[in-house]
């Protein structure tokens, strides 16, 4: 008889061939717990598709600061931005045309990127839900407009980090409009300055918004340096 399940015959007969059948049998069992291991896996049971939605939390929160055709200062919230290039050092944001911000950077082909701390999160938010075309913002908010000596724009005295970018290039995505900005200049107050001479999130406390609704959230803390931390698997 020679029936698998009954797990005898196939062992039965000479040792070599009670060798070779307790190899292959080995090996089966092997191979099916490993598949049945991957397919259990509950992580990837658990996903769900969301389709295909602009969802890539967390984002920044800029604002980005222009002169409208009369010269005004302006700013307005933005969070489709990133860092773009190196050589030459480069920034995008990426704006819808019905933005008043739009006709003010193709106007004066610059813009200002200025990084909020925590202590600037309403003004942040209210730089985002209404438009320059019906309210001065800087104004409204208190927040005081320094003319840029570099670029065509201004930018935020209370923001501890800006940066001064002519624009290079437009790309014509879709709905949104993506402005390439060569960045001239770096701006940042002292105090939020680390050992290195780089901008240190503990001092500055930028944040970020979670796309989805949920809102502005301050940075955590520091979870550690990229060597140490890819260390863990070169050991």
């Amino acid at each position: 008889m020679n029936d698998f399940s009954e797990g005898t015959s196939i062992i039965e007969g000479s040792p070599k061939m009670k060798s070779r059948s307790i190899v292959i049998l080995a090996l089966l069992v092997t191979v099916t717990a490993g598949f049945v291991i991957f397919a259990a896996d509950p992580a990837a049971a658990e996903k769900k598709s969301l389709g295909a939605k602009t969802i890539a939390p967390p984002a920044p929160a800029w604002l980005i600061c222009t002169y409208d055709a009369e010269g005004k200062p302006n700013m307005m919230t933005a969070s489709w931005v990133g860092m773009a290039c190196s050589k030459p050092p480069c920034v995008t944001i990426s704006l819808r045309e019905a933005t008043y911000t739009f006709g003010n950077i193709k106007e004066h082909e610059a813009y200002t990127v200025n990084i909020p701390s925590d202590k600037l999160a309403a003004a942040t938010a209210y730089a985002g839900v209404v438009s320059g075309r019906d309210t001065d913002k800087f104004a409204d908010t208190g927040l005081t407009a320094v003319k840029s000596e570099l670029v065509d724009a201004p930018y935020i005295e209370e923001c501890e980090l800006v940066i001064e970018c002519r624009l290079i290039k437009t790309v014509e995505l879709g709905l949104h409009t993506m402005f390439i900005g060569e960045i001239i200049d770096v701006k940042a107050n002292e105090e939020i300055l680390g050992e290195n001479g780089s901008p240190d999130p503990a001092k500055h406390k930028p944040f970020i918004w979670s796309i989805g609704g949920y809102g502005f959230y301050g940075l955590g803390g520091r979870i550690g340096g990229v060597g140490e931390l890819a260390d863990k698997f070169r050991e």
